[in-house]
């Protein structure tokens, strides 16, 4: 040990000279090792000890730390931690990073080989006839595996939990066998008693279970283990909840505490999982947890090795932690990386200042990429980000009582394939706090909003946004919502279009519930049901947009006024409460559009208005100015008229004004109006199309490297 010591301190003090201290890693090196290129550490451990303890015994001028990984699987079997102690400096930061194009993967799973043909005659008889003899099986237990996880409720007013495990073949997630298959759903048929909703509606409830159709379940002999996803109620708020009893003859599901949202709806969507009888096709899995058996229909490939069963790795993730895990450190620097197959987060970073996940391939994970809680100025850089259980990147910062900005930032990501699990509410992009940004990101095929936010000072800018919403109805493309001290936010410069939704579809820009005082800027939207909604907000600004084949471009509610018990309770309590949670002083000298509240709750000073005297709060203030748009331009309705808006110097049946007629195949820049349109007479500024969505830099390129094995 002292001799290790020593061999530390020599190491750490040689390498003050140079301008800056390498050290490297190999799969193939040794702890023992100096960490030299030569001889490289075998774990990120190895280096982290090595150089926390350089750091504390170093003396004069800090300089610049880089940790070369060399290519290779790292596998995790525990998250690996820094703390303030590994932390850089602004001027000498630390930097963890692959080697030259070599690929370099945290891995939180474990490969699988060994797959054999089923041949036990009661499995078979399990399986449908075209499963028989291409299921094929792997025991687990006796490849030493034996944690894998637990199933349990998550989803929507859930808490964020460690997925179970889950198998991914040629870099991408199977499906746990379920019925009815993937893209497809069962219906509701009705429930035992009724109850009333809260908008009058009938629900039932969830303690009494819900009928289903059809005899399928007939065949299911083990339901020990079964589970339900549904969306009970409402096509924005699913969970998934394990079966207590499954009767055949009444054809009724009752499900364990906490059940589902709300209640029971009939001919609200739903699917059974996790049945050896549903593996029915390519891409199914199913693990008998009492044996320890992996059942697996693998997918085709295209031109496999001559005589392999598996050209392409089968993985299983078992890790239940982040694969990094930062606490107060700053200055801190992963590039270039593969982070993948952990149950939980791929990265978490709380507290500290001015670290960055740039060049990174996150992918396979149970959870979400990256959630960043606290501390200033994180950045998430040039990421691609893939086939998350949850959300993409989550950041927190800032802070609400002073405004003081958190200064995070997500840029030039590329986002899809989000929301395999927890489906609603589990953005790409979620922001809360103050100060927070999301530029130049790509987004799309993802189940629900790309990008939420709550609180205030938020920049969303030059994101593209497309097909979202595919599984869900009642949701924007960019959500926030519920709270008249969301204030100073800023949608500009994006590029949506194509959304998807059930039910009520979704929306470009959604401001929900009477949120208010966002400007929206700049912005393209082609093909977006209710392009921009105002929600009965006020105070918002819709400016220089260009909107083409809307349905419609802007519309706009008041339901800050109805008068039936949900709506005027939430502008009465709710929103009071959220008004009563911040430093109005502070929030009205910084928004001063605030103070035309008063004329419906009262001055803070004076006696609050209640009761009998409360009428309700309108969507007042509300500016459409200088905005294009080419189909159908303004809807108003539910207590709130097109007179209620401001209106000015909007050009519409603008279709003659574009230089060419968009298809599903335009890009932004294809969205450019003719140079004597009208338009720039009403003082319309041109939108730079160029720079939206992402954008080619060392970073991204480097990230091609993992194009040969695997595309994300």
């Amino acid at each position: 040990m002292v001799i290790r010591l020593i061999l530390v301190l020599s190491l750490f003090l040689a390498s003050l000279s140079p301008a800056r201290a390498d050290f490297f890693i190999a799969p193939s090196g040794a702890d023992a090792n100096a960490g030299t290129k030569s001889k490289p550490f075998a774990t990120l451990e190895g280096a982290r000890d090595t150089i926390r303890a350089g750091i504390a015994r170093g003396t004069g001028k800090r300089k610049p730390i880089t940790i070369w990984l060399r290519g290779g699987d790292y596998l995790r079997t525990k998250a690996f931690e820094l703390t303030a102690a590994d932390s850089g400096t602004a001027a000498a930061p630390i930097t963890w990073r692959a080697y030259q194009n070599e690929r370099v993967r945290l891995l939180g799973g474990r490969a699988l080989t060994g797959f054999t043909p089923v041949s036990d005659a009661s499995v078979l008889a399990r399986l449908d006839e075209p499963a028989r003899g291409r299921v094929v099986q792997l025991n687990l237990r006796a490849l030493g595996i034996a944690d894998f996880g637990e199933m349990k409720s998550r989803g929507f007013g859930r808490p964020t939990v460690p997925a179970h495990c889950e198998l991914f073949f040629d870099h991408r997630p199977m499906t746990l066998a379920r019925w009815p298959n993937e893209g497809e759903f069962a219906k509701i048929a009705g429930y035992p008693a009724g109850q009333k909703d809260e908008h009058g509606g009938q629900l039932g409830g969830l303690t009494g279970g819900f009928f289903y159709s059809g005899d399928r379940p007939r065949r299911w002999q083990d339901t020990s283990d079964l589970w339900v996803h549904g969306y009970w109620a409402y096509d924005w708020a699913n969970s998934y909840e394990q079966v207590a009893s499954l009767d055949v003859e009444q054809r009724l599901v009752k499900t364990t505490p906490p059940y589902g949202h709300y209640g029971f709806r009939k001919d609200q969507r739903v699917y059974f999982l996790n049945l050896l009888e549903e593996l029915d096709q390519p891409g199914e899995w199913f693990l008998d947890r009492k044996s320890g058996v992996l059942y697996f229909w693998p997918p085709a490939i295209k031109n496999p090795p001559a005589g392999t069963y598996a050209p392409v790795e089968t993985l299983l993730s078992l890790l239940d932690q982040p694969l990094l895990k930062l606490t107060e450190v700053s200055h801190v620097t992963f590039r270039g990386l593969a982070l993948e197959a952990t149950r939980g987060n791929a990265i978490e970073i709380n507290g500290g200042a001015g670290n960055r996940i740039a060049g990174c391939l996150i992918r396979n994970v149970g959870d979400s990429g990256v959630v960043i809680a606290g501390g200033t100025g994180h950045g998430v850089v040039s990421c691609d980000v893939c086939d998350a259980g949850d959300g993409g990147v989550s950041l927190t910062g800032g802070d609400r009582q002073t405004l003081t900005p958190g200064g995070h930032f997500v840029e030039n990501c590329h986002f899809q394939r989000l929301g395999r699990w927890s489906k609603c509410y589990v953005p790409a992009v979620a922001m809360t706090g103050v100060g927070l940004r999301a530029s130049h990101n790509l987004i799309h095929d993802h189940p629900h909003c790309a990008i939420l936010y709550w609180g205030n000072d938020h920049v969303m800018e030059f994101n593209e946004i497309h097909h979202i919403a595919l599984e869900t109805g009642d949701v924007g493309a960019i959500y926030t919502g519920r709270d008249y001290t969301f204030r100073g936010n800023q949608v500009r410069h994006n590029f949506i279009h194509h959304t998807g939704g059930v039910g009520m579809g979704s929306m470009g820009v959604y401001m929900d519930d009477c949120v208010s005082g966002t400007e929206v800027f700049g912005n393209v939207f082609y093909k977006v049901h209710w392009a921009m909604f105002i929600g009965g907000g006020r105070d918002h600004r819709v400016e220089n947009n260009l909107f083409v084949e809307c349905d419609p471009a802007v519309r706009a509610d008041g339901r800050g006024l109805d008068k039936s018990p949900v709506w005027h309770n939430m502008v009465d309590d709710t929103m009071r409460k959220r008004l009563a949670e911040v430093p109005l002083p502070l929030y009205r000298q910084r928004y001063p559009e605030m103070k035309s509240l008063d004329r419906y709750y009262g001055p803070p000073a004076g006696p609050a208005l209640t009761g009998e005297a409360f009428k309700g709060v309108p969507p007042d203030d509300n500016a459409i100015v200088r905005n294009v748009c080419a189909g159908k331009w303004l809807e108003a309705g539910w207590n709130a008229s097109a007179g209620i808006l401001r209106l000015e110097s909007n050009l519409t049946n603008a279709a003659p004004s574009l230089v060419s007629l968009p298809n599903d195949q335009s890009r932004a820049t294809d969205f450019e109006l003719k140079k004597d349109s009208p338009a720039w007479t009403l003082g319309f500024l041109r939108i730079p199309v160029e720079r939206i969505g992402l954008h080619e830099d060392e970073l991204r390129r480097g990230l091609k490297r993992w194009s040969e094995a695997g595309k994300p």
